[in-house]
């Protein structure tokens, strides 16, 4: 599967210049997590609902003055569109990530995957296995 296909596509893009209310009003319409942090074309950071929380309001910091570059997560791990959803699952998983750039050159980047589009894509192939399954079995009764 291309992970493309289950991603958010285009991804939300900030400047690392921009301030975090930019960020802010930048995901809220496109009910994203988080945004990738680019500058010209190159990937540099992410920026993260958890950055806002532990980094931003935690620290009582000012949205409108706070620039990107000082709280967003950086260096920033990538995946390319056709790694396996179980891999991408596992290593979120692994790593408490809750989003992940992908990224095809592991320079730039073409979309943002979240755990909860990993989860539903499994859950989708996963009922898809279990209709095969009965289908499968079903035939095996007499005339079928």
């Amino acid at each position: 599967m291309n992970l493309l296909l289950i991603a958010h596509v285009p991804p939300i893009l900030v400047s690392p210049e921009n301030t975090v209310m930019d960020a802010v009003d930048a995901s809220l319409p496109a009910k994203v997590g988080a945004v990738a942090v680019v500058s010209g074309e190159k990937l540099v950071g992410i920026f993260t609902e958890r950055d806002l929380m532990y980094k931003v309001v935690h620290n009582r910091l000012d949205p409108d003055q706070t620039i990107i570059r000082d709280v967003m997560t950086a260096p920033v791990i990538t995946i390319p569109p056709e790694m396996p959803a179980d891999e991408v699952l596992e290593m979120m998983l692994d790593k408490h990530i809750r989003h992940l750039p992908i990224s095809a050159d592991g320079i730039g980047v073409d979309g943002m995957l979240s755990i909860r589009n990993i989860l539903q894509a499994i859950v989708v192939d996963l009922k898809d296995n279990l209709l095969h399954l009965e289908n499968y079995i079903g035939a095996d009764n007499p005339g079928g």
